[in-house]
């Protein structure tokens, strides 16, 4: 919002007193002129825009307009046939400055990450000159509409600050500018808005332009808003519009849904807006609105009789498509939705139709995070050339170019820091002496120029420089002042300086000055002892430069004989009597010049030597010449470092005497730096090789090796994680994908390689080369196992089948080659020929193989034709092509240009790719920009994807679990969300200088390679790997991955993320689903010495005691807590894992845990305890509350497990658990709040147990007695404890600032404290974790993402290291590593093997001695993790609710258990009682299968509650067509198909939150009633809402329920009996016929008014169902004055029957094979004192709260039982329609009972437990 003087607007012009130009600034051709139109004074700029004609708000870039109006109104006229540009720069609320610009000579939209480029095209028309399009001849006065604040949040995605600087540039008129928070609409007057009653704010008079009387605005001038439509965000083309437009004049109005068959335009890829931007005219015309019958989103209804789909923009990195849509009437759209995310695999085909249903494409494709990608490194040196590579200030890294990427690299680690923003080869760097400001410039276009802050990465400024091209560039040593060097257009020589001073304080540079000169410069330096001299030398001269008063002026000096020299580098050094300048060149020639008095003072020479008598030099040049070419220089204050074309790196002292050290390379050195403290010389040589020198060792490491030309083709190895790659240059390489670094290299000088490949299974590489050979390499011993030369021409494709049997390769000439590769030396089995397309070129997408080995697909016999062949036979087909796949054929062709008749051209396939199978997908890339997934078995079209490219894509690849598509084309790659059928999201990367040639995931899954001028390895941000389509599934949305094509095949879907296994002990047969706690929970893990598992709760890791008031009763809330132990083993492996899903692992595991097999975790109050052999359940009752941690004693005989204090405690309980037999051996309390931490000793003789923020204590216990030793307040809150592993008597603590040590003293064991503060180098700060090393090292993490390193014998710490970016909350030693998680979704593996030896050393130990090893990002911040001895695998748990199995071998995650992330509303059942569902306030609605318990299929809707639910009757139709309605808190209604995995239909019924939802008895109507009352019956198969009931009006619906009438007729003559509850105890029974729209009541119940009754002042809810075995009789609960089940008779009118209850029900639920009621209380209050199970012993009673119990009330007999499990109110319960299995619920949590003995089938009656 504007400051009070900026309202209601801003006359820039006034403000800045333009005219008087003393507050603003002008050049070239301005003048004040006077309007005849306007009949005013307007400002005319007639220059063009090269010559510098402009006027600038503020005077100086210095200055800033300050602005914060979110509109700029810009009134101007182009004039006619000239261009003109609009710049503006805008500050974001984080201080980055983002220029826009606006110009009718721009031909597309461009972006970065701070600069914008819109094409503007002015005019009825536009005329061309010279192919670049001018303004019109018709031009008129304009008014430009800018919304700056949705330009910035679509575009750049940053938040809108103020408007700093406008620069308004020729040629045109302006009459001024105006800021304002107003939308102003300019064709309207104060008048006409008054008395037309429009919504719509007029233009002031101020700013109004005048109309002739009785005409219109729009005949005359022009409006033009960006974007169109403000208030959508709408980032679409800047729009002109010369008539009206109707949604101005009537407001927002309804949209309507476009009809499924209207046409679309073809969607056009881009940036945001793409293309230049054509007049888009408004409607002149005046249409009715369409009418509508039935309930629309407002947002699926247009604002105009022609509505269109505006395109939205996502990231700054992406680019959206834009569809324009017509829509002649209203439909009901039957896809699915933008808000709802199906987790299924691709099926049908998508149409272009499809595409243009997106109504808010901006939502549709922006999938998250966003960004996804991050480059994590980059393979490659230079690019423009191979100069420029720089030293950091401490030596520590070394900046280098990498084509258009600038790469800070870690010496010490091989870390890399990618800095991007530049579109073309970076040309100069320059870093100043204090590592702040980094300068960057580009070779094209015209010399861009960045200022980096070097410590963020963050671009500060983004400038052109007034030089073409730069060649050179150099800070001044304090970072003030910036010279660069180039060519200007005529090609001479151009020496600019700038002032950077500002730059980091929010200003932009300052040009100083600017010279040109006709003398040849090669290098330039700034003087490091004055930033007012420089140097400069070049062909036969060397110049003194000098700034003084903004002027630049230069003296030669006098070279005497040397002036022919071409002189290549130059350095300032130290000298005897001040300071010298020293010059290299290509003679061999090193000059030594005194700057003060401009002479050479020596000059020396650098030769070859020779051997006498013979004419052949011992070292052999490159060049030519007698002396050695020269190439570099450095100096420090002792040495000279010089690097020449004979490949040597010399080291001389400054005298020059001798030489100290020399390495020898494998080609010319072109580059030398010496680092800062001169132990280190870096050197580059031409043949893209980066390394240096370490001069004290004399060792030489290589950092950066590379290719020097284009890579082609790309190729990856799994077992070892390498990466082959082919390159222009005539090498093959082969790289470490973990490192980076080359492995091997392959040169082949005669012949180019074109494509490779490696073998699956054996340490081989396949290559194709130009001459047409096949060559199999051994990568063991560096040899050809064979060569082929079946191929006439080059190789244009070369695959291996997966299962590592066959080998193919094709070539140019249309050859096709199968060999066999199994063994070593492989052979050819057939060749064919006139079968692959001839024009094809090489490209590693041109011959490809199913995943299962099957199939192979190529593009042939022509351009136009894709072929499925049979892997193994090759042979021409034996029956039809539509055959299934078990009778596959041997050849299928698709003619891909016939796939679209409308297109004028032919398209022709480019590249292909096999989906993962099944279903057995084959995509391919046309050159009509198009990707089309066939079926590749039938070879129809499954689906299109229009517009990937805006030119042909020659790579793409899809992700093994199919989650994501990569596409590349031209310079940028593209991410799609595969899975999303309407309109996929995509986020657009560049970095690339050169076109992109190859794309491909590694083989982990969570990285992607993508190659052209360099090799870039990016980093997946988003949800890791699911498991491929028909395989177990674990992705974050647990999507299904695979089709079902019929119902019963779900049975057979693996994928689970929970199951259950019956457990014979404690709570008999009941089963835990234990699901996400509340939103609120979150859990870390703090392991100590025995390496259990402990939990913290939020307020614990946050120290904050205000998050305590987020728990319902105080207590604190965690998630499950695990532990499990492997006998001898001294820290065990923990499993998270559900139980059944430990049976996938149990392989991988059996071997570490074989000795005890023992696994513990929590679900709310219970202790769930499982045997990992048998798979056995036990299930520990006694808590009262929420556990909220575990730990195991180390000989695995005894279990701890704490929980919060509740209401009617006033201590938390801690119970002692015995192993072997499952009981309770005694309850103990001490702490008052919570507890949050607990640890054995390592002899097991002692227990320590921690208190909260609340609590801060510390207890120590004997397990002998279980009795209390010793107790001690703490001064602060204290956030871990841990044991000593290697001493009993000592165990750590941290919190605040500090570390401390307790010892345990004299026979009672009394804690004596000692506090060790953190050092000041590590500055105020909590340590958040700890875990001890090897003795006596401890481990500390802290809330700002250091690791710290005490040596507790000496109590001092002597190390730390910047580990994470937050808050480490877990910390793992074993041996010589360490695992450390953070709150940044980060967890790492570093290497500590040195740590033990640095401790000895007295000074502060340097970081560089601990590296990362390994790094996984996770779904959320990394709270709690377990990992075996060798810390290979492990167990980690973050807050997003989920586990996951961490491999570092691999390198890989998997998902082990995942569920609701908040409160279940309601279970329901397939009438097969083969599957149920369930729906959350998540927005989610999950389908599981009954007999396994695992996931199969969820759908979700983004920022909505799903709050009922309901399955479609067996009556409905077939098994295979089965449904699910869900009702939703915005009042929609979406049916989702189970079969289909899709949403069917979604329908807006009721304007509030839908609270129940049923199906009629024969499935073809919805019954759903919402939070106001009303009950909406709908048509699923039309989608319209035909009857409103209103009865219940004022009160929320809680129970909606139909079935046949099987029982008589009530008074009432139709066959469907349905019943509607209400929240005011109101219960109405009706029947209906739907069919014939027939509805009337049958009953009506309601209690007292609850202002006349005695009891709550609140009514409970209203529970109803029918009673399944008496048709006649109705179950309620609620509808009285006291707690009861009651019975009504529907034909008796009055209650037969009621049932006391303790207190009023939350749920209700009957059995339909037994008579038996399940209650879930509401509640507290007392029981009705009926037994309850329990598994502890009489030593330690359990003290279970009765509102928290489930109830089973048996109806015949009278008896009742009640049973305990939930550590909440049981606000669910179900019984399963086999009546063997009852589900209940409390918040997140889902417990399954069985229904023991004869109650399950109802034949039988008798005393006993009810539940098994």
């Amino acid at each position: 919002m504007a400051k009070a003087w900026q309202r209601p607007f801003v006359n820039v012009f006034r403000h800045c007193r333009v005219g008087e130009w003393r507050r603003c600034s002008r050049e070239g051709d301005v003048a004040a002129v006077t309007d005849k139109s306007l009949r005013c004074a307007v400002y005319r700029i007639r220059d063009a825009p090269s010559a510098g004609g402009y006027i600038q708000l503020p005077g100086t870039s210095m200055q800033s307009l300050g602005l914060t109006g979110r509109y700029l109104y810009v009134l101007f006229r182009p004039l006619p046939g000239k261009h003109f540009i609009i710049q503006l720069d805008v500050a974001t609320k984080d201080g980055q400055v983002v220029r826009m610009s606006f110009s009718n000579l721009f031909k597309e939209f461009k972006s970065t990450a701070t600069w914008l480029q819109f094409p503007l095209i002015c005019g009825a028309g536009a005329a061309t000159k010279g192919g670049t399009r001018v303004g019109a001849s018709d031009a008129r006065w304009t008014c430009l509409q800018l919304d700056l604040r949705n330009i910035l949040l679509v575009y750049v995605n940053r938040r809108y600050g103020h408007l700093k600087s406008v620069k308004l540039c020729a040629s045109l008129l302006v009459k001024s500018l105006y800021t304002s928070d107003l939308c102003f609409d300019p064709a309207l007057t104060v008048a006409e808005a008054q008395r037309a009653r429009l919504r719509v704010t007029p233009v002031p008079r101020e700013m109004a332009f005048p109309v002739p009387k009785d005409e219109s605005w729009y005949d005359h001038y022009v409006h033009i808003r960006f974007p169109s439509d403000s208030s959508e965000a709408s980032p679409g083309p800047v729009q002109e519009s010369r008539s009206p437009p109707e949604a101005d004049f009537l407001g927002r109005v309804p949209r309507l849904l476009p009809h499924p068959g209207a046409s679309s335009s073809a969607a056009q890829d881009g940036a945001p807006s793409a293309g230049p931007i054509a007049p888009c005219q408004a409607p002149s015309v005046s249409r009715p609105l369409p009418e509508v019958s039935l309930f629309c989103e407002p947002s699926e209804v247009p604002t105009g009789s022609e509505p269109s789909a505006p395109a939205h923009a996502r990231h700054k990195h992406a680019a959206g498509n834009g569809d324009d849509v017509s829509a002649p009437k209203p439909t009901v759209e039957p896809a699915v939705r933008g808000d709802v995310a199906v987790h299924k695999p691709f099926g049908g085909k998508q149409s272009k139709q499809e595409v243009a249903l997106a109504k808010h494409p901006f939502q549709k494709r922006s999938f998250l995070p966003d960004p996804i990608l991050r480059l994590k490194g980059v393979v490659g040196f230079g690019g423009h050339s191979t100069k420029w590579a720089l030293w950091t200030k401490d030596g520590s890294a070394v900046v280098y170019p990498c084509h258009a990427v600038v790469v800070v690299l870690r010496t010490d680690t091989r870390e890399q820091r990618c800095l991007l923003g530049h579109t073309d080869k970076v040309s100069a760097l320059a870093l100043d002496g204090d590592d702040v400001l980094l300068a960057s410039a580009q070779a094209r276009p015209s010399s861009m120029l960045r200022l980096w802050d070097f410590g963020t990465g963050a671009c500060l400024s983004l400038f052109r420089s007034p030089a073409h091209t730069l060649c050179s560039l150099s800070f001044s040593r304090g970072g003030a002042l910036l010279c660069g060097v180039g060519k200007d257009r005529q090609g001479r020589t151009v020496v600019v300086a700038w002032g950077t001073a500002q730059v980091g304080r929010g200003g932009e540079p300052v040009l100083l000055a600017k010279t040109h000169t006709g003398v040849d410069i090669q290098a330039f330096e700034v003087a490091f002892f004055d930033e007012t001299r420089m140097a400069s030398c070049g062909q036969g001269s060397v110049r003194l430069w000098r700034l003084r008063g903004r002027q630049l002026r230069s003296c030669p000096v006098d070279l005497g004989e040397h002036r022919v020299l071409e002189l290549t580098d130059l350095a300032f050094g130290p000298a005897h009597d001040g300071h010298m300048l020293y010059v290299c060149g290509r003679s061999g020639h090193i000059l030594e010049i005194d700057h003060q008095h401009m002479a050479v003072r020596h000059a020396r020479r650098l030769l070859p030597v020779w051997t006498p008598g013979s004419p052949v030099s011992q070292k052999q040049t490159f060049g030519s010449g007698p002396g050695i070419s020269i190439s570099s220089l450095s100096t420090s204050q002792a040495t000279c470092a010089v690097g020449s074309e004979d490949g040597y790196l010399r080291l001389w002292p400054l005298d020059f005497s001798s030489v100290l050290l020399e390495a020898e390379h494998e080609g010319p050195v072109t580059w030398v730096r010496i680092s800062p403290d001169g132990l280190r010389v870096l050197s580059a040589t031409s043949l893209g090789h980066l390394g240096f020198l370490d001069v004290p060792s004399r060792e030489y490491r290589v950092l950066v090796r590379s290719h020097t030309a284009p890579v082609l083709a790309l190729a990856t190895e799994c077992s070892h994680g390498q990466l082959a790659t082919v390159s222009q240059d005539h090498t093959v390489r082969v790289w470490d994908l973990a490192t980076l670094q080359q492995l091997h290299d392959l040169r082949s000088p005669e012949e180019a390689p074109c494509t490779v490949a490696f073998h699956p299974t054996r340490p081989a590489l396949f290559c194709g080369f130009s001459s047409g050979a096949v060559r199999s390499f051994s990568l063991e011993s560096a040899e050809v196992l064979a060569a082929h030369r079946c191929h006439q021409g080059p190789v244009t494709g070369l695959a291996a089948s997966p299962d590592g049997s066959l080998l193919f390769s094709s070539c140019s000439s249309g050859t096709l080659a199968q060999y066999h590769c199994a063994a070593t030396q492989c052979r050819v089995l057939r060749v064919a020929a006139n079968v692959v397309c001839r024009d094809a070129h090489p490209t590693p997408n041109a011959l490809v193989l199913s995943g299962d080995s099957h199939l192979l697909a190529f593009v042939g016999p022509s351009k136009y034709v894709v072929t499925v062949m049979n892997a193994v036979s090759l042979e021409e087909p034996a029956g039809c092509a539509r055959q299934p796949l078990t009778a596959l054929p041997q050849l299928l062709r698709v003619d891909v240009s016939a796939l679209d008749l409308a297109s004028a051209r032919l398209a022709s396939a480019v590249a292909l790719c096999f989906g993962p199978g099944p279903p057995g997908h084959l995509l391919v890339s046309t050159s009509s920009s198009t990707v089309v997934v066939l079926d590749s078995t039938s070879g129809r079209v499954v689906r299109e994807l229009p517009a990937v490219h805006s030119g042909a894509c020659p790579s793409l690849a899809l992700s093994r679990d199919a989650r994501f598509l990569l596409t590349a084309a031209d310079r940028a790659i593209k991410l799609w969300d595969y899975p999303t059928q309407a309109c996929p999201g995509c986020q657009v990367y560049i970095g690339h200088s050169e076109p992109v040639r190859a794309v491909a995931f590694a083989p982990d899954q969570q990285r992607l390679l993508s190659v052209g001028d360099a090799i870039f390895l990016w980093d997946i941000l988003g949800p890791l790997e699911r498991s491929p389509p028909g395989s177990a599934g674990d992705s974050p949305g647990a999507p299904p991955t695979c089709e079902a094509s019929e119902w019963p095949h779900l049975a057979q879907m693996q994928g689970s993320w929970r199951t259950w296994c019956p457990g014979p002990t404690g709570s008999p047969g009941s089963r835990c689903l234990s699901h996400r706690r509340r939103p609120h929970c979150s859990w870390a893990s703090v392991r100590d010495s025995s390496g259990m598992m402990t939990v913290l709760s939020p307020g614990q890791m946050k120290k904050d005691p205000r998050r305590r008031a987020t728990s319902p009763r105080g207590s604190v809330r965690a998630r499950a807590c695990p532990c499990w132990c492997s006998g001898h083993q001294k820290s065990p492996g923990v499993s998270l894992c559900s139980p059944r899903l430990l049976q996938a692992l149990r392989g991988t595991l059996q071997d570490l845990l074989a000795a005890q097999g023992f696994f513990a975790y929590t679900s709310g109050c219970l202790v769930v305890v499982e045997d990992l052999h048998s798979g056995a359940q036990q299930h520990w009752l006694g808590h009262p509350e929420e556990i909220s941690t575990l730990a195991l004693s180390h000989d695995a005989q005894v279990l701890a497990s704490a929980s919060g204090c509740g209401s009617t405690a006033s201590c938390c309980q801690i119970r002692i658990w015995n192993v072997p037999g499952g009981s309770c051996r005694q309850l103990i309390s001490y702490h008052s709040t919570a507890v949050q931490a607990l640890a054995f000793s390592p002899d097991d003789e002692l227990l320590v147990t921690l208190g909260d923020y609340g609590d801060r204590t510390l207890a120590l216990w004997s397990m002998a007695t279980c009795e209390l030793l010793s107790a001690t307040c703490l001064p602060e809150p204290v956030h871990g404890v841990a044991f000593n592993p290697w001493d009993a008597g000592e165990l750590a603590c941290v919190g605040q600032c500090a570390v401390t040590l307790w010892l345990l003293r004299g026979p009672n064991a009394s804690l004596q404290g000692r506090r060790e503060p953190l050092p000041e180098e590590l500055g105020a700060g909590e340590l958040t974790s700890l875990c001890y090393g090897a003795a006596p090292l401890l481990y500390c993490g802290s809330n700002a993402g250091q690791v710290c390193v005490w040596d507790t014998s000496a109590s001092r710490c002597f190390l730390a290291w910047e580990a994470d970016d937050g808050e480490i909350g877990v910390l793992l030693c074993s041996g010589t590593r360490l695992v450390s998680g953070s709150n940044t979704r980060r967890l790492r593996l570093w290497a500590v093997g040195a740590v033990p030896e640095l401790r000895c050393k007295d000074s502060w130990a340097r970081s560089s001695s601990v590296f990362m090893e390994r790094e996984l990002t996770l779904d959320g911040a990394v709270v709690s993790a377990v990992f075996h001895d060798t810390m290979d695998i492990g167990v980690v748990g973050t807050t997003a609710g989920t586990l996951w199995y961490v491999s570092w071998v691999e390198g890989s995650s998997t998902r082990l258990i995942s569920g609701h992330r908040s409160k279940v509303n309601e279970v329901v059942f397939s009438p097969s009682a083969s599957h149920w569902a369930t729906c959350s306030d998540d927005g989610s609605v999950r389908v599981w299968s009954l007999a396994s318990m695992e996931l199969l299929i969820q759908f979700q809707v983004l920022n909505q509650s799903c709050l009922c639910l309901a399955w479609s009757p067996a009556s409905c139709a077939r098994p295979e067509q089965q449904q699910v309605a869900a009702g939703y808190s915005d009042g929609t209604l979406r049916v989702f198909s189970i079969s289909r995995i899709a949403m069917e239909l979604k329908m807006h019924p009721h304007r509030a939150a839908l609270t129940a939802i049923a199906y009629s008895a024969d499935g073809q109507t919805i019954l759903s009633g919402d939070k106001d009352g009303l009950v909406a019956v709908s048509r699923p198969r039309t989608g319209m809402t035909f009857r409103v009931l209103s009865d219940h009006r004022g009160a929320l619906i809680s129970t909606v329920q139909s079935r046949s009438k099987e029982h008589g007729d009530f008074g009432a003559q139709w066959a469907d009996l349905w019943l509607a509850a209400s929240s005011d105890q109101r219960i109405s029974v009706w029947a209906a016929n739907w069919p014939q729209g027939h509805c009337e009541l049958v009953d009506w119940l309601s209690s007292p008014s609850p202002t006349l009754m005695e009891g709550p002042s609140q009514p409970p809810s209203s529970l109803v169902a029918f009673c399944p075995w008496d048709g006649a009789l109705l179950v309620c609960a609620g509808l009285g004055v006291r707690p009861e089940v009651v019975f009504y008779s529907l034909h008796q009118k009055q209650v037969v029957e009621r049932i006391p209850l303790p207190f009023f029900a939350m749920s209700l639920s009957l059995s339909p094979g037994a008579r038996l009621v399940a209650v879930g209380f509401a509640g507290g209050g007392a029981g009705v004192g009926d037994p309850r199970p329990s598994a502890c012993l009489d030593a330690a009673p359990c003290h279970l709260p009765t509102e928290r119990v489930l109830r089973l009330v048996d109806c015949e007999s009278g008896t009742m039982q009640d049973f305990a499990g939930h550590d909440d109110l049981v606000q669910l319960c179900r019984f399963a329609p086999s009546a063997r299995l009852l589900f209940s619920a409390a918040h997140s949590e889902i417990l399954v009972w069985e229904v023991a003995g004869p109650w399950a089938a109802g034949g039988a009656s008798g005393s006993g437990p009810l539940l098994g």
